[in-house]
């Protein structure tokens, strides 16, 4: 985990950086050279508040994830890919019980897909359809290997 902390916070890092380069570019890069003037009446000079903010919450989801991997790695014991002596052996193992085919997937996109249609063109029937898909479809994902329809391989 101590890699995967590294790696986030570092991008996180990045993302500030370039969240304050941008704004002080974009605040002094105003259209008219004086920041108050009007190109076409699309843009009134100053920071462009949309960019800095989307760099700036992006940087703290990546801050966000980081974190959490920082605070699970001080809770565990060293991995072997993050020891400097660590073998590929030593990972060999059982890594967990991974579904050989499933069609929920599939349902849960197209659902999603339906709702975002109905958020898109501002169809409130189509976009409750959708949502309601996705909770069933989700439901049918969890619950997949719970009926009887469908049980693990024994080991």
């Amino acid at each position: 985990m101590r890699t995967e902390y590294k790696i986030f916070m570092g991008v996180a890092l990045f993302l500030f950086g370039a969240a304050a380069v941008y704004s002080i570019y974009t605040g002094s890069t105003a259209p008219g050279g004086d920041g108050g003037e009007s190109v076409s009446g699309s843009f009134e000079g100053g920071v462009e508040w949309v960019g800095t903010v989307a760099l700036i919450l992006s940087g703290l989801l990546c801050s966000m994830c980081g974190g959490f991997f920082w605070f699970v790695a001080r809770r565990i014991d060293l991995r072997p890919e993050d020891r400097e002596d660590g073998e590929i052996a030593e990972g060999a193992g059982e890594l967990g019980f991974f579904s050989p085919g499933s069609y929920w997937p599939f349902g849960i996109a197209l659902s999603a897909a339906v709702a975002g249609l109905g958020l898109v063109f501002w169809m409130w029937w189509l976009l409750a359809v959708g949502l309601i898909a996705v909770i069933f479809t989700a439901c049918g994902m969890l619950f997949e290997y719970y009926s009887s329809t469908r049980q693990p391989a024994e080991h």
